[in-house]
């Protein structure tokens, strides 16, 4: 059999065995192991090994633990609920201002904890039943909150962006920078939307009532903004402290964990309950992680043996003749399909070791590209029947909100972000410009 078909067959074995619902690493796994037994023997069973080792020896992997805890500390230890309050003085007298000031709440959780799944949490169980109980639509706040839960894959820091730089090899500083612009964008165009909507249908997110809004005095407002100070204290002392060279990638990572929990301490938030349920967390979603990536270094290792990077970039450009747009847009759209199905980690290390070097050989920027990945992540969270943003949702949802009205509430939200994607494609400065500053300002790459 040709090394061509053998690759083939792998990708089709792994596709079938994640579409019957068995565990991400378990297929891929089960398929590197079992395809690199029939081709090398009793040589094959190195390969696991091999990856084994090699996961523990990448020493940055040991920021995704550290990030994961300080996203779970936020929402354990209820300083979301504060941020969510300033928002709500002083957004809610707006139309649609606490959708609003909901988004405003998902930019600060990114920018704290880099995942989708705390920006999620913190939007479903504060302020999904806040924007009902006070008459928003619920297509459009569903929507919000999915939508807002997303940046945390994008804007930084993104643990999804450092495991692209690992991946990629490229610097996880750039990768960060690179998607400060395009998440404030997508971040504007979401708030965009939500005006226009509300200005041409002011029933879909009334203002604050008169009567509440006479019983805020402007001290309760100021007061309020001290809420902001802990997200700000906490952003600085990790990715700030971490851009201005006082602390490597790890080292802000570990800073950015005793922050929150300083913070927390300091609030009085931090309970042996809290802290209980901050670690258990945090301990099963680093698990699952390390799991799927020792799964796919060995899957990778396999292809790469196989020669299956080139054989594939042969297929479209010598016998498809496609140019290298249409092969990056195909790329995009194959990231959207599988993201019917999984989630962000598990699509970038299934085809990091085809689309990569792929991307290289194109002559196309990585960093540049872990911006596009990243975004058509954050579209794939959203798209059904499968996103992954859309189960969570049905799981933490009031009632009153079913499956169908989560479907129909992502549509818009999808536009936007097939929006942003198409102009960060078609204008590169938009992530590439920050990274690119910084570079030349420090005197040097980073």
């Amino acid at each position: 059999m040709a090394y061509e078909h053998i690759a083939l067959l792998m990708f089709t074995s792994m596709m079938v065995l994640l579409i019957t619902g068995k565990r991400v690493f378990g297929a891929i796994g089960f398929v590197a192991v079992v395809a690199a037994f029939w081709l090398w023997g009793q040589g094959g069973s190195e390969m696991a090994f091999s990856a084994a080792m090699k996961l523990m020896k990448w020493y940055p992997l040991l920021t995704l633990p550290l990030f994961v805890y300080m996203g779970y500390m936020l929402s354990e230890s209820g300083l979301a609920e504060d941020l969510y309050r300033m928002f709500h003085v002083w957004m809610g007298p707006l139309p649609g201002g606490l959708a609003l000031g909901t988004l405003g709440l998902m930019v600060a959780i990114s920018a704290m904890n880099g995942l989708s799944v705390a920006g999620m949490a913190i939007g479903a169980s504060i302020a999904l039943p806040e924007l009902l109980r006070r008459g928003y639509d619920k297509l459009m706040v569903t929507g919000v909150v999915q939508a807002g839960s997303s940046l945390g894959i994008l804007v930084p820091p993104s643990v999804v962006l450092v495991l692209y730089g690992m991946i990629a090899r490229q610097p996880v500083s750039q990768l960060w920078l690179a998607g400060v612009f395009p998440g404030l964008l997508m971040a504007g165009l979401f708030a965009l939307y939500v005006v226009l909507r509300c200005r041409f249908n002011p029933r879909l997110g009334p203002p604050m009532a008169a009567e509440e809004r006479r019983t805020i005095t402007r001290r309760e407002k100021l007061a309020s903004l001290r809420a902001g100070i802990a997200p700000l204290f906490i952003f600085f002392s990790m990715t700030g402290l971490f851009l201005l060279g006082f602390t490597s990638l790890v080292e802000s990572a570990a800073v950015g964990a005793v922050a929150a929990t300083l913070v927390a301490l300091f609030k009085r938030r931090l309970s042996a309950a809290v802290l209980e349920s901050t670690l258990r967390k945090s301990l099963g979603i680093t698990c699952m992680f390390m799991w799927i990536i020792l799964a796919a270094l060995c899957f990778g290792a396999v292809f790469d043996g196989l020669g299956a990077v080139a054989a594939i970039e042969n297929l479209f450009v010598e016998s498809l003749h496609l140019s290298p747009w249409q092969i990056l847009v195909l790329m995009q759209l194959s990231f959207i399909v599988m993201g019917m199905f999984l989630d962000d980690t598990a699509m970038l290390v299934i085809v990091a070791p085809l689309y990569i070097p792929l991307v290289g050989a194109l002559g196309f920027d990585l960093v540049w590209y872990g911006v596009l990945y990243t975004i058509t992540c954050q579209i794939a969270y959203l798209t059904p029947p499968f996103g992954y943003n859309l189960f969570l949702m049905r799981a933490m949802a009031p009632p009153g909100i079913d499956l169908a009205d989560i479907y129909r509430s992502v549509l818009p939200f999808v536009l936007v972000m097939l929006l942003a994607l198409a102009l960060v494609m078609l204008f590169p400065q938009i992530a590439l410009w920050l990274p690119q500053w910084y570079s030349a300002s420090a005197g040097g790459d980073l």
